[in-house]
């Protein structure tokens, strides 16, 4: 029968419905951008709803401090110099992530190394780390992909120990928790970014959270132009940047937030019902969840072609087969132990050719894993069915 065949051989698309557009904004947005445009207070020093949204951001992640800044890949690097990050110092970091982890320390002369993730997960790999630390090493940044918390309990034990900065790359995880605790603070400082993606969104924009007093000072310095908190408007006492978000950006990301607890929640069921659902297609494997991510963000729902089918087929004919089947899978990150720029940037700063061996992190990228986005799972429940359909359809043909 025609409705048995692949879409992309001819056949009926499983669906063909769009599925819901983001970012979702309406009213109170609106009013809050007009608000801000008669107020005249537009830029990140004449402030007005800035102070407002920090301090809601920090609450929801259990911080003292909350640092907006222009977007997450330098709030990553403004983290890691307040934390006495040195050009020439290691940064120890998964090589399952997006450049911005890597290039935060790259811009100025900090030399990421890479540890590979765990294969069920995709998160970076305690294990790992303790082979990886030399006398240079002073950072682990922890990457809370695709909205799962890293397994914060181990990574702090392992930093303490070794006296290592554990900095929290929380960009796609606004909003999850580890044993109950909101991420983004739990290291001695965090990142979030606001970028057009992300769960929560003004277009472009990040976030530092802390608390550490300390580290908050010298972050808010290193984002305005080196000045100090509390001194004169001319008094500038390190080299720092103009890091500073807008207004305007600050009163779309406080509409955004009356939204983001009922599509946590949305997300969340809608993955339960989807990892059900692909549990049951041989072929097909779902990321691990531990029992202490007590809530995982989901701003990307991963799952796997099991090995055994993934070395038979090249993974871009699979996600190819469902795209057309009018599902948007795509098939996520380039590992960064084999990304060109940066490996020749490390090589720039290092005067030598690094390696890093990260297998998980290469068979994720080339052979198995698939994405699909936030908003996907910003569908309704039955729209989950038909994800699980298309997928089905397209492995039994695979297998077949």
């Amino acid at each position: 029968m025609k409705s048995d065949l692949l879409a992309s051989d001819g056949g009926m698309p499983v669906r063909t419905a769009e599925f819901p557009q983001w970012p979702v904004f309406g009213e109170t947005e609106e009013r809050l951008l007009l608000e801000t445009l008669r107020s005249g207070k537009w830029g990140g020093a004449n402030r007005s709803k800035l102070p407002e949204l920090e301090e809601k951001i920090a609450a929801l992640h259990g911080a003292r401090h909350g640092l907006t800044m222009v977007n997450g890949t330098l709030s990553l690097t403004v983290a890691l110099k307040a934390a006495g990050v040195q050009p020439g110092d290691e940064v120890i970091m998964p090589s399952y992530t997006f450049i911005a982890t890597a290039t935060s320390a790259l811009l100025f002369g900090a030399i990421p190394v890479f540890a590979d993730v765990e294969p069920d997960t995709l998160l970076l790999d305690p294990e790992q780390i303790e082979r990886l630390i030399s006398p240079r090493t002073k950072a682990i940044v922890a990457v809370n992909i695709a909205g799962a918390p890293a397994d914060m309990t181990r990574l702090k034990s392992i930093a303490v120990r070794r006296g290592l900065v554990l900095i929290e790359d929380s960009a796609q995880a606004i909003g999850a928790e580890w044993d109950g605790k909101p991420v983004g603070a739990l290291g001695d400082i965090g990142s979030i970014s606001f970028q057009s993606s992300k769960n929560l969104t003004a277009g472009e924009g990040g976030m530092l959270l802390t608390n550490d007093d300390k580290l908050a000072d010298a972050a808010w310095s290193l984002s305005n132009v080196g000045r100090v908190r509390g001194g004169e408007w001319y008094q500038h006492e390190r080299i720092g940047w103009n890091l500073r978000m807008t207004e305007f950006q600050a009163a779309v990301l406080l509409g955004q937030l009356t939204r983001l607890e009922e599509q946590l929640r949305h997300r969340e069921r809608n993955a339960e019902l989807l990892t059900q659902l692909l549990e049951e297609i041989d072929g097909v494997g779902v990321m691990r969840r531990r029992p202490l991510q007590t809530r995982h963000a989901y701003h990307l729902y991963m799952f796997r072609l099991e090995p055994e089918l993934a070395v038979r087929f090249d993974k871009k004919e699979a996600i190819g087969k469902i795209n057309a089947e009018g599902i948007p899978v795509s098939g996520g990150y380039v590992p960064l132990n084999r990304n060109t720029a940066i490996v020749e940037e490390t090589e720039r700063w290092t005067g030598r050719k690094q390696v890093w061996d990260c297998p998980n992190s290469e068979r994720a990228s080339d052979k198995e894993v698939l994405w699909l986005s936030q908003r996907v799972l910003l569908a309704e429940e039955g729209d989950m069915y038909d994800v699980a359909h298309a997928v089905r359809k397209v492995v039994r043909h695979l297998q077949s």
